[in-house]
């Protein structure tokens, strides 16, 4: 038998078999984006119809940032581009709408399935909120709702719900995985360097608990409350019951059922989908020939509004740190690398036509050095010019180290931010390596440290040497945010100790100046720059490559050569209304700075 005709079969053939295959998916791409781009040249542009319904369906993502690669936006269920719609655009159109005669009014339908988190809701819902100044009618409709879509449709003037749907309202819950029982099956120790007063820095115990510790329980226990306590008020104001009512629902799952949910106020009527039209009739609507209204979504909406306008020389640079916090400098989406964000806002700094930069944080942390390069950065500017922090749904641990030296920090109520502390954490594999797979390891060292890694247990002077690095990150850590929010360092210990706060919360201690969003952060902005009556709004982006300005433009997204996106005329126009009635807002290496905690209340 020849055994070397046998290896090179086995080698050969899966190896043709997966780069024929990784050729017929790179066809199937390239021809899908061909037919995407001969059918961009076939479709008439879309126009706004008069008496039009606009539908907030949830369908597209609605982003913080928007993506640094456009390619990521490749849906491959559908063989299609979907681009996601970002947060400032979304506001934009909703408050361009206010003002639009071809828009009748709004449904919120929030049957898509794109994703948002709790701190877009809340912007979303204001801007929803807002829009009822002009006058036009808010209604909601879904076969069932989350308790994510209900927040946000609770909002409408009026909310109905399929007869058979239902309706989630339950509460809040924060729920911690632990992994120290399969690291001991594995025989994987983990050793944990954290600061005596960081007993509330909780992303280390996974690795060495098998439950929350009761600081950890305690500080969970409180941030839920608060979230849920933002929730609760505003549904409770937009649909006149009371916090008690609501909550006694909650606590009975007492409004599961649509008829009940009814009873109960929580839904104004049960009906069928196709019975929303009679409810547009008597809301004055004019309905088409087919006695069908005109929809149209917020993404169809977005894509028909005019790109560009007169500029003025006067910009406010808006800027993202969206993501984990890691070293380096390149571009990726979820992550913050520290070098490039600190060259952005060097850029925004050297630059004459930016009078004010607002940095939009939604970051859980993560490296401490990257975020102190951005933290140095962020020093600089505010010495050249205005800055304002305006945090996303996160903006914690090494997310707050960057916002502090900000001379505004404007917070949503459901953001999750502080989480001041720091960390270390080390894992020995080398017994798991040896007792589960039989590979061991020997070796010499020409000093005592040189074989610090993942394969030895730590030794008495590697151990004090990360204790000395994490105390150190700490004292600096605390002693920065002292200064830059002008507190007392006493204040700041108290606070810190690696304690997570929610945005409603950051603003009674000190931690925030307000609670807002984008929008009234860019008005902060301007207002502290003295130029509310004449300037223009650029978000910094990433230029794209060759490839991606062909995607950009098959899913509509603009953006320039120069590295900044230009904000729309309407959308322009809407913030530069919004500035009008918004007040000023006076305000005088392995060591990680990351908080844990996920909250999620969209899911189905």
């Amino acid at each position: 038998m020849d055994t070397n005709n046998i290896k090179f079969s086995k080698i050969f053939w899966p190896a043709m078999t997966a780069v024929v295959a990784g050729m017929v998916i790179s066809a199937i791409v390239w021809l899908c984006i061909g037919i995407s781009v001969m059918s961009a040249f076939d479709v008439e542009p879309l126009k706004v119809e008069r008496n039009s319904v606009l539908v907030i369906d949830l369908a597209e993502d609605i982003v913080d940032s928007p993506r640094i690669s456009a390619l990521g936006t490749f849906d491959a269920q559908t063989m299609s581009f979907s681009a996601p719609i970002t947060l400032l655009e979304a506001l934009g159109a909703i408050e361009y709408a206010a003002g639009d005669d071809r828009i009748a009014g709004i449904c919120i339908n929030p049957s898509g399935s794109g994703t948002v988190s709790a701190a877009v809701l809340e912007e979303l819902r204001a801007a929803i909120d807002r829009f009822k100044l002009s006058g036009k009618f808010v209604v909601a409709y879904n076969d069932s709702y989350t308790q994510g879509e209900y927040y946000l449709a609770s909002v409408a003037d009026a909310v109905y719900i399929e007869p058979q749907g239902e309706l989630e309202w339950r509460g809040l819950s924060i729920t911690v995985p632990f992994f120290r029982n399969l690291m001991d099956r594995l025989n994987i120790r983990a050793e944990v360097f954290r600061p005596t007063a960081c007993r509330y820095k909780s992303a280390v115990e996974p690795y060495v608990m098998t439950r929350m510790s009761d600081e950890n329980r305690a500080q969970n226990k409180a941030l839920a409350e608060s979230l849920w306590s933002t929730i609760v008020d505003d549904v409770a104001f937009s649909r006149e019951l009371t916090a008690a009512e609501l909550n006694d629902a909650a606590d009975k799952l007492a409004a599961v059922m649509p008829a009940d949910a009814v009873r109960l106020g929580f839904i104004d009527d049960m009906i069928y989908e196709d019975e929303m039209e009679v409810v547009y009739d008597c809301l004055g609507v004019a309905a088409g020939s087919d006695g069908v209204h005109n929809k149209i979504s917020l993404g169809t909406y977005l894509s028909t509004l005019a790109v560009g306008g007169s500029a003025s020389r006067n910009v406010i640079t808006v800027i993202y740190a969206d993501g984990q916090i890691v070293d380096g400098d390149m571009e990726a989406d979820d992550y913050v690398f520290g070098t490039t964000l600190a060259d952005k806002l060097r850029t925004a700094r050297l630059d004459d036509q930016t009078k004010a930069v607002v940095l939009r944080v939604n970051s859980p942390g993560g490296s401490a050095l990257a975020s102190d390069v951005v933290w140095r950065e962020m020093e600089l500017l505010r010495d050249s010019k205005p800055v304002v922090v305006s945090m996303g749904a996160y903006a914690a641990s090494g997310g707050y180290y960057i916002s502090a030296p900000a001379d505004v920090i404007m917070a949503d109520r459901l953001t999750v931010t502080g989480s001041i502390g720091v960390y270390g954490i080390m894992f020995n594999i080398g017994n798991a390596l040896s007792s589960k797979l039989g590979i061991t390891f020997d070796g010499v060292a020409t000093n005592p440290a040189a074989d610090m890694s993942m394969l030895h247990e730590l030794n008495a002077t590697q151990r004090a040497a990360i204790t000395k690095g994490v105390d150190n990150v700490y004292d600096t850590f605390t002693r920065l945010v002292a200064d830059g929010r002008n507190l007392p360092l006493d204040k700041v210990l108290e606070l810190a100790g690696g304690r997570v706060y929610s945005g409603r919360d950051a603003v009674d201690i000190g931690l925030a100046d307000a609670n807002g969003g984008l929008s009234e952060a860019i008005a902060v902005a301007a207002d502290k720059a003295g130029i509310a009556d004449d300037f223009t709004i650029y978000e910094f982006r990433t230029p794209p490559s060759q490839l991606e300005m062909l995607v950009n433009m098959l899913t509509s997204q603009m953006i320039s050569s120069g590295g900044f996106g230009r904000l729309s005329q309407s959308q322009f126009a809407a913030l530069r209304q919004l500035i009008e009635e918004h007040p000023f807002i006076a305000t005088d290496n392995g060591i990680q700075t990351l908080m844990p905690q996920r909250i999620e209340f969209m899911q189905r």
